[in-house]
């Protein structure tokens, strides 16, 4: 137990299925174990999210009921009102937020009540921060935050010298179901990718570059594990491209470790992403990876490309054909960039990157 008693509060929209969530959830629980008071508070509940620790407090933020008027001023201060109550009445010690508009509530509702807050940026701050009001208020206000957590040295470029003070890089937390004996046995003939389906993630670009080797390679099968608004159009898009039968869509699944765990290749083919928590576990646990080179240099903090793992342009369905029918068809090389892809856990040691959060967390509290 932490003699400390800490309180942390950890803010995010919700705990739906996705890897700032799990970043939240894996940190939750790490805390709880240390002894600290947690408490989340998100704006709703999803319909599918992540489960719990018992031991944590759930509070939801958002105006509901005869609170909403239907004034959009009126409503957006109603409910910066209550973010406010909430920090005043359960006292946390430090408030750690993530992703996008809450890291700007949090630090605006939090002014002038003695709570350190700490915000994270979990993807590409340009995408974080979409519009020109949100990057203004971005690059400036986070100058007013007690603490700025990045995941790559691209990311800080963003920011302005006032914000790069503050700012550190810490790795992904991981779950420890992930850290296990690489399957040294022959790999079933499945190419997986997991992730919200959405238009970012790009499943499309992936679907249609199996399609275009599934005749050289009539035993292998495309399993995407997720869901999102373009389930149902990648499923038409997998009849039309004559794979049906060959790309699965399973949805989102409690333990996806055990389901990929045999797979012959992992492959993430998003436009944009932080430091991605499921390239992470792929490597962790010595999957064959293909991902794409996103800007913000988050895949390639991972990947040394065709040393342990393979890089691919963004949005080039050429380009992540010709991978897959190379890692395909050479199993030699793809089990040495496996193999090389599972040493990346000497930098994910759940002692030291549980342990860095910490540190941090605790050094912010101490400047209070």
């Amino acid at each position: 137990m932490d003699k400390g008693g800490r309180h942390i509060a950890m803010m995010i929209s919700a705990l739906r299925m996705g890897g700032s969530e799990r970043v939240l959830v894996n940190l939750a629980e790490y805390f709880l174990n240390q002894g600290w008071k947690v408490t989340i508070v998100t704006q709703y509940r999803a319909q599918e999210e992540y489960s719990l620790d018992k031991r944590a407090k759930r509070i939801i933020s958002d105006i509901e009921g005869n609170e909403i008027t239907g004034n959009r001023l009126i409503d957006f201060l109603r409910r910066f009102q209550k973010l406010r109550m909430i920090w005043k009445r359960e006292k946390p010690d430090v408030i750690l937020s993530f992703i996008g508009k809450n890291n700007i509530m949090a630090i605006l509702t939090s002014r002038f009540l003695r709570i350190p807050v700490a915000v994270s940026v979990r993807g590409d701050p340009l995408e974080e921060y979409y519009n020109s009001v949100l990057r203004v208020c971005a690059r400036f206000l986070f100058a007013e935050a007690d603490g700025v957590i990045l995941q790559t040295k691209r990311c800080m470029d963003f920011f302005p010298a006032k914000v790069r003070k503050r700012a550190v890089i810490l790795r992904n937390p991981v779950n420890t179901a992930f850290f296990r004996e690489r399957y040294a046995q022959e790999r079933e003939k499945i190419i997986v990718s997991v992730g919200r389906i959405d238009v970012n993630k790009n499943h499309e670009m992936l679907v249609k570059a199996f399609a275009a080797i599934a005749g050289e390679f009539p035993e292998y099968k495309l399993i995407i594990y997720g869901d999102g608004e373009c389930r149902s159009r990648l499923a038409k898009q997998a009849v039309e491209l004559g794979v049906k039968e060959s790309v699965l869509f399973p949805g989102s699944i409690r333990h996806v470790e055990d389901a990929i765990y045999k797979a012959r290749v992992f492959v993430l083919p998003s436009n944009t992403e932080g430091v991605p928590n499921t390239l992470i576990e792929a490597m962790l646990m010595g999957l064959t990876v293909i991902s794409t080179d996103c800007p913000c240099g988050g895949p390639a903090s991972l990947i040394k490309n065709g040393v342990n793992g393979v890089l691919t342009p963004v949005g080039d369905a050429q380009s992540m054909q010709e991978n897959l029918r190379m890692v395909l068809s050479d199993s030699e090389m793809a089990d040495r960039l496996g193999a090389t892809a599972a040493e990346i856990a000497e930098d994910y040691q759940p002692e030291n990157v549980y342990g860095s959060w910490k540190l941090f967390l605790e050094s912010l509290i101490a400047r209070k």
